[in-house]
């Protein structure tokens, strides 16, 4: 059930609360007690409650409670198993590179390899730890006094010309370890080579150090674009009401976000009818393909390990978004508990998407044609070197479109000891002496689905399939047509794209369509924004494809249960993989007459090879799918947009080929 996010006071209840149940009342740096995450607890409706996670240092102990905000009442307590470890939040990541910056090792470890004695031009990435470490042997080794180390390994680099400096020209090869718990460096991996040489070559994208580049531009182009602005004199077509509740164009839904997810959609129907119940992005695989230590355990999840709510922008009126934009706040906490206010951290705004429907009667010259204008939501996440602008577009004629783009940094490193002769076998040198590894992003969107409502609600699988030549049936061998099967059980309903046969996935009520009386559905079309792309690459043995089993097949789908909503499980950092997707479908519910609807959780991605062109900061990769309504209506729902002649367009008269009157 829908709640809206938590406010400041709320977060500063809930928080109050704990520290009087924990005893810790005074700790402002998280050294005793660190707040992981205070957010609603969204199937508590109608009472508000808050959901907490909690992290205790000393003992490594990790603990879930749900609060009662009305009358600050604590109503379960779920203390973990030991081990278990929460995501990293920003506090969290700040602290590894604290801990890295201020550790003698390190320090002596840098300036004897490299004469680095200014520690605050070391850049230290933090990446969660899901491998083994290079001896293979288990993690267990770097726990020290019997508590669990709260284990984050840091890629460093130098920052050479300053702070605003592309330091991922600029790696160096050691590979520091740190318990967040104990805040000290546990090991450091790479001083077993012998020092090679950081690259010193400039290489930046950054306003104040484009003239200090040392091969690529130093100054703007000479053809600067002219400006190109989004009017809309009359304002925006969306409303809002509670703060959090949209319609715009017979679309209807209500707003959320939280620390992990980011942007959740909610209750979204078109024109009354219900079509997704809740919508959002749950989880990422991140490897990276290179099998020489350290980049062996080189691997994120990104959404469980630092959560993409915690990673969102502030968005930047003008250059973010274009037009006539509505923001929203949004506040999250940081480890002492108190509310952390992100102003606009959510845009909402409308887009001209060139024409969605047209035709000419050729015989008379009647032209009658629509401009398609969509609904877009979207926030950005800064996943340390990543960027990932998430949008999700509404359209007119009831679609829903689901596009990801990447930008950003490459995560690059230093030549290994194999590949000496300055040629990596596992990257693509994007800079000299700088290699960034082939790697795969590969995303899952949880889709709550509710068409039509929630009961009843059923998949099939659509295959474009030719008929071989017959007689009779198809003399002339010209027949092709989609074949439906129906899936049954979760096992049935693991599947993967087979482009060969233009597959897809509908998603159908048991209400049938009034005109040709198919069953009214949304389809699910992978791809349909970038390349159709592979299931995750890495061998079924692999550590990342027990953890990352998710992104093994396109398509999961599970009865609704409100406990499943992670598919690499809760907790991702340090876990073996055990939990998630395949522990819940292994019991092959069935998938028919589910009373709270079923939920379509879709992997999609990207696989990166990378270009030279995607440095020093990348050209957006896009990947998305669609969903498309599909016998929902009773013809095309977009024919009574009314016609519209833009007359802020204009001629250009300077044109060789303008028509002249």
């Amino acid at each position: 059930m829908y709640a809206p996010p938590l406010t400041a006071d709320e977060i500063t209840t809930a928080a109050g609360v704990i520290r009087q149940q924990t005893g810790v009342t005074d700790d402002p740096h998280g050294q005793e007690l660190r707040f992981v995450a205070i957010s609603t607890q969204e199937s508590a409706a109608p009472a508000r409650h808050a959901h907490i996670i909690t992290v205790e240092p000393p003992t490594g102990k990790a603990t879930e409670y749900v609060v009662r905000l009305v009358d600050q009442t604590i109503v379960s307590t779920l203390e973990l198993p030991l081990g278990t470890q929460p995501l990293f939040t920003p506090d969290d990541c700040d602290l590894a590179e604290q801990v890295v910056q201020q550790s003698p090792e390190v320090a002596a470890a840098l300036e004897e390899r490299y004469g680095i004695t200014d520690m605050t031009r070391v850049a230290c990435d933090p990446w969660s730890i899901h491998l083994a470490c290079d001896d293979d042997t288990a993690l267990t080794q770097w726990r020290t006094d019997g508590i669990p180390g709260r284990l984050v390994q840091t890629f460093l680099y130098y920052r050479q010309d300053g702070m605003a400096d592309n330091h991922y020209a600029h790696p160096i090869d050691i590979l520091p370890v740190v318990d967040l718990n104990a805040r000290v460096v546990v090991c450091i991996h790479g001083m077993d080579r012998p020092a090679p040489k950081i690259p010193t070559d400039s290489v930046n994208y950054h306003r104040d150090l484009l003239h200090n580049n040392s091969y690529l531009a130093t100054k703007w182009r000479s053809d600067v674009p002219k400006s190109l602005n989004v009017l809309q004199p009359e304002g925006p077509s969306f409303t809002v009401t509670n703060d959090t509740h949209v319609e715009w164009q017979k679309w209807s839904f209500d707003i959320g976000f939280n620390y992990r997810e980011g942007l959740t959609l909610h209750n979204m129907s078109f024109d009354g009818r219900p079509v997704l119940n809740r919508a959002s992005l749950v989880e990422m695989a991140v490897p990276y393909a290179d099998p020489y230590p350290p980049h062996t355990r080189k691997c994120a999840f990104d959404v469980g390990d630092y959560g993409l709510g915690y990673c969102a922008n502030s968005l930047q009126l003008g250059c973010d978004c274009l037009g006539h934009i509505r923001y929203f706040d949004v506040v999250l906490n940081d480890a002492a508990g108190n509310p952390v206010h992100k102003p606009k951290a959510i845009c909402m705004h409308e887009e001209d998407q060139g024409i969605l429907w047209k035709h000419v009667e050729y015989r008379n010259g009647y032209n009658e044609s629509r401009r398609s204008r969509e609904l877009v939501i979207s926030f950005v996440a800064t996943v340390v070197n990543y960027e990932y602008l998430f949008y999700w577009r509404l359209k007119q004629d009831g679609m829903i479109d689901f596009e990801i783009k990447l930008s950003g940094e490459l995560s690059t490193n230093l030549l290994s000891a194999p590949e000496s002769d300055g040629r990596p076998t596992h990257g693509v040198l994007v800079a000299p002496g700088v290699n960034s590894q082939i790697h795969q992003h590969m995303f899952c969107a949880r889709l709550d689905m509710a068409v039509d409502g929630v009961e009843h609600n059923t998949v099939r699988e659509v295959d474009i399939v030719s008929r071989p030549i017959d007689p009779v049936s198809n003399p002339y061998g010209n027949v092709f047509e989609p074949v439906e099967t129906l899936l049954t059980t979760e096992q049935a309903a693991i599947r993967t794209l087979d482009v060969t046969k233009a597959r897809t996935w509908k998603i159908s009520s048991n209400k049938t369509n009034p005109i040709n009386g198919k069953l009214t559905s949304y389809k699910l079309v992978p791809f349909s924004k970038g390349a159709a792309q592979p299931v995750l690459m890495t061998d079924p043995s692999s550590a990342v494809s027990k953890k990352g089993s998710f992104a093994t097949s396109h398509l999961w789908v599970t009865p609704y249960h409100p406990k499943e909503r992670f598919p690499a499980g809760e907790y991702t950092p340090q876990g073996d993989g055990s939990v998630g997707l395949p522990q819940w479908t292994s019991r092959d519910r069935s998938l028919l007459d589910c009373p709270e609807g079923i939920v379509v959780w879709h992997a999609f991605g990207v696989l990166h090879v990378p270009r030279i062109e995607d440095f020093p900061v990348m050209p957006c990769e896009i990947t998305g799918f669609s969903l498309k309504p599909d016998n929902f209506f009773l013809g095309n729902p977009g024919i009574d947009i009314p016609p519209e002649v833009n007359e802020a367009s204009k001629l250009d008269t300077m044109a060789c080929c303008a028509a002249k009157d």
